[in-house]
């Protein structure tokens, strides 16, 4: 017996026998679901036989037999009734579960997630994209037709999408392009650390979406709830079908606050908080303005996330502020890093491990952040060194600035278009996809090897508009992502370690040593994040203009 857990009241599995009965006894089963006709197989025994064998161990039994490709609106309702009314948990089976997962999948569509339903169903082994339209519209059969169709469609409305979305208008402004995003407000993310450092104000780094929005591209004010990259569709909540001829992924990652035990309970309070988020950034500079003595913790968790320095950022210009206020002695600095090394770009390394020195820092290696209590300003990390078996350690806090652990968007990761690790997965150089070839992708959300930056995505945003167009054309992708990505580094008020680097750790400076030298503290760089990157960010990425980001081609042999 393979018996497959969708959840703890069901399993399911390919065809069973009179001797897998007591099997699923001993597993605790109460009761069996047969969804395969009689007679389907040479092989197959009747469900009499099964049903023998499991009244003789007290085992309840149902039959609901389904042509095999014929699940209909009504057996998944029927499907629904009997899991209530029988004893749990209860096993289903077919030829091969499959029918069975459908059957639940269309049941519970009405109550949970279209993520939640894929997501379980591929752990069991089962497929759903055949049906994910019904599963979107509540379990029912929908019309099969498209509500809108564009030329390009953009998944995602942030750095990425709409830079991407201008650079494409700049070079074919008769395309019909939409941008799918329900957000209402564009955030600067880049900007929140210098909130949460005193530098800047919150409202400073947001705009309407409507707005920025490039003139001439339609908004799809929705969220996605699935992909059908077989047919060209992209399915939104309330079962709406985008159709396109060339599909753009780039809605970001996922900040999954929710990992840590208790932290959702507690942000923005007790102390605890995290320059990640919008509201939250201002009341980091409230406790870093408050702190006179005690102790502040600064987390970083397991890779990728967004931003990969924005977590020493914080430390950074907190310890800076303490330093001015002559408080520094004060307080105890720690930096607990689930990595095993400062950065990991080893140039810049000892710009940064100098600043740690200078605020008295605290590093902890491999400690990453599992529990918060945030009255009893306590928390919680898993050790977990190359050459000791994991153990927990509790740390007291005054302040502690959390970094969430990130992944991908839950519909991304149930997708097709996902690897293994949930990523949309793309060709690291012309960032198509590598399956799909009417699909490309940028951003935090694809699986290139390269730092998840909002000048990463100012980089591949003209190589996909490029790429795309060329397929236009007919022709290969001539354009070559290198995998820059920028992290400016705000080591003290007034100065920054500017990183550049590519694929592989190689550096990748924008300006000469003599003007800026990335590996060392620069008051220009710190010129350039303050005040030239925030207007080049609204005026000009936004807007298509590919301002020192001119493709790599590829070179003819």
């Amino acid at each position: 017996m393979d018996a497959r857990t969708i959840n703890a009241g069901l399993s399911v599995s390919p065809q069973i026998t009179a001797d897998d009965v007591q099997t699923a006894k001993d597993h605790g089963f109460r009761a069996i679901i047969c969804n395969r006709p009689d007679g389907e197989g040479m092989d197959q025994p009747n469900f009499e036989e099964i049903e023998t064998a499991a009244k003789a161990l007290g085992l309840e039994t149902r039959y609901l037999p389904i042509t095999a490709g014929k699940v209909q609106d009504a057996d998944a309702t029927a499907f629904g009734k009997l899991l209530t009314e029988l004893p749990g948990p209860v096993l289903a089976y077919c030829r091969t579960g499959t029918r069975s997962a459908t059957l639940w999948s269309l049941a519970v569509a009405k109550d949970k997630p279209v993520s939640d339903i894929l997501a379980a169903t591929k752990a069991a082994g089962y497929d759903m994209a055949g049906v994910v339209r019904r599963i979107v519209n509540g379990g029912k059969t929908p019309t099969d037709r498209a509500d809108a169709q564009f030329d390009v469609v953009i998944v995602g409305g942030g750095a990425a999408g709409l830079s991407v979305a201008a650079s494409i208008r700049s070079r074919k402004p008769d395309l019909d392009i939409a941008v799918i995003d329900p957000a209402d407000i564009h955030y600067y993310q880049p900007g929140w650390t210098m909130v949460g450092g005193g530098i800047f104000g919150a409202a400073k780094t947001a705009k309407t979406m409507g707005s920025v929005m490039p003139a001439g591209v339609h908004w799809i004010k929705s969220a996605v709830a699935a992909f059908e990259p077989a047919d060209n569709a992209v399915i939104l909540d309330g079962c709406r079908v985008v159709k396109y001829r060339r599909l753009i992924v780039c809605p970001g990652l996922k900040l999954d606050w929710n990992r840590v035990e208790g932290l959702v309970d507690t942000l923005g309070q007790n102390g605890v908080t995290s320059n990640y988020r919008y509201d939250l950034a201002p009341y980091t500079w409230n406790l870093v303005k408050g702190m006179k003595q005690g102790r502040a913790i600064f987390t970083q968790p397991p890779m990728p996330i967004k931003c990969a320095g924005a977590p020493q950022k914080a430390l950074y210009l907190s310890g800076d502020h303490w330093h001015r206020e002559g408080v520094l002695d004060q307080i105890d600095i720690q930096f607990m890093n689930a990595g095993g090394v400062l950065f990991g770009v080893k140039d810049y390394v000892p710009a940064l491990q100098s600043y740690m020195n200078r605020y008295k820092a605290e590093l902890n290696f491999f400690h990453n952040l599992t529990a918060i209590d945030g009255p009893a300003k306590k928390a919680w990390f898993e050790v977990k060194t190359p050459e000791a078996e994991a153990r927990t350690v509790e740390v007291e806090f005054d302040m502690i600035h959390v970094v969430p652990p990130q992944i991908a968007p839950d519909f991304i990761r149930v997708s097709p278009l996902a690897d293994a690790a949930g990523w949309v997965d793309v060709d690291q150089a012309t960032l198509r996809h590598k399956t799909f070839e009417n699909i490309w992708s940028l951003g935090d959300v694809m699986n290139a090897p390269n730092a998840k930056t909002a000048a990463a995505a100012r980089m591949q945003a003209p190589i996909v508009a490029e790429n795309l167009c060329d397929d236009i054309e007919g022709r290969s992708p001539t354009a070559i992502y290198n995998g820059y990505g920028s992290c400016p580094l705000t080591v003290e008020k007034g100065k920054i370690v500017l990183a550049e680097f590519g694929y592989g750790g190689t550096l990748l400076p924008s300006f000469p040593k003599w003007v800026i030298d990335g590996t060392r503290p620069s008051r220009a760089a710190w010129l350039l994040k303050e005040q030239i990157l925030p207007p080049f960010y609204w005026k000009a990425m936004l807007r298509g203009k590919e301002w020192m980001v001119k493709p790599e081609k590829v070179t003819a042999r």
